[in-house]
């Protein structure tokens, strides 16, 4: 009203509103949990999950350095003492040459996880490339592309990998090769179905606008938000690739003697099993405990990095 003055209030009247008060979340970065902080909490709270992940780390530190302190290699013979039970001088046994089992399971665990890791690090790279480029490219590129996988797709994989092994020779290099290539089919049928959703995205849609090209919107855009079930994917072949390896020597087919891989203990212990049953049970539990515990990862991983996962309290 005209003639009268407003009283002036003092600052600290005014005091802001929080954003729980103002029925807002908190933006990025004050407080607001990102994407990788859920799911590290998720993974956290999963027990089977973390079970396996440090069983997993367990298993590795053992492979590395279990054998430096080991007075024994994997390749020591001890005539005299065959088929040993398990007691304070070789805690697994020994077998029908007296080498310790112990140590045969330790070198094993070397080419194990070798194998596993090399394996998935190949499927990877030519599953998400292949996948990218055929779900970014479509029409015919797409349909041709992947109707090369649905033939290769229709016979049992692990009828390609024993064919390669017996034109390729047995050996760590030719399993290398045979698993690297076939198993990178499931990561490309994966990595395809992801991106024929992403692309059809807003964010993808501007960025064309802004004139991306292929190679930007695939390796900067597509593939980092394909990277769950990439992720997922790449800890479920680890255990596949361990177990194939395996039943390859096993048959014969993987690594030869001397060398102590698991399948090979597990062949050598096949022939003593009535009388010293040792001798098989050893390395055939540490091929079940590791590829138990990739498998408790790989689930856990999944369940974090999917969106739609209800938490339960």
């Amino acid at each position: 009203m005209e003639g009268m003055q407003a009283s002036k209030l003092p600052p600290d009247s005014f005091n802001p509103l929080s954003c729980s008060e103002m029925g807002h979340t908190p933006p990025l970065g004050e407080g607001a949990a990102t994407f990788w902080q859920d799911v590290r909490q998720s993974l956290g709270q999963n027990k089977k999950a973390m079970l396996g992940l440090y069983t997993v780390l367990f298993i590795i530190l053992l492979a590395v350095l279990g054998p430096l302190f080991s007075p024994y290699s994997y390749s020591d013979q001890f005539l005299d003492k065959q088929f040993l039970k398990p007691c304070k001088e070789f805690w697994f046994g020994t077998d029908i040459l007296g080498r310790d089992i112990f140590v045969r399971i330790l070198y094993g665990a070397r080419i194990s996880l070798a194998v596993g890791f090399t394996v998935a690090i190949i499927n990877l790279t030519i599953g998400v490339l292949y996948g990218g480029v055929a779900g970014l490219t479509g029409g015919w590129a797409d349909n041709l592309m992947m109707r090369v996988v649905d033939v290769v797709y229709s016979v049992p994989l692990i009828l390609y990998v024993v064919l390669l092994m017996v034109l390729l020779g047995p050996g760590l290099k030719s399993i290398f090769i045979a698993l690297g290539a076939v198993y990178w089919i499931e990561m490309a049928r994966i990595v395809r179905g992801q991106v024929l959703v992403l692309k059809e995205q807003e964010f993808i849609l501007a960025t064309r606008a802004l004139g991306a090209g292929g190679c930007r919107i695939l390796f900067r855009h597509l593939i980092p938000n394909c990277a769950g079930p990439i992720i997922v994917t790449l800890f479920m072949n680890i255990p596949l690739a361990i177990f194939t390896e395996a039943f390859l020597s096993f048959l014969g087919l993987g690594v030869s003697a001397p060398m102590a891989s698991w399948g090979v203990l597990a062949s050598n212990g096949l022939t003593a099993l009535r009388t010293y049953p040792h001798v098989l049970f050893f390395p055939t539990s540490a091929i079940t405990i590791t590829v138990i515990a990739f498998n408790f990862l790989g689930d856990g991983l999944r369940d974090a990095l999917d969106p739609k996962t209800t938490k339960q309290g």
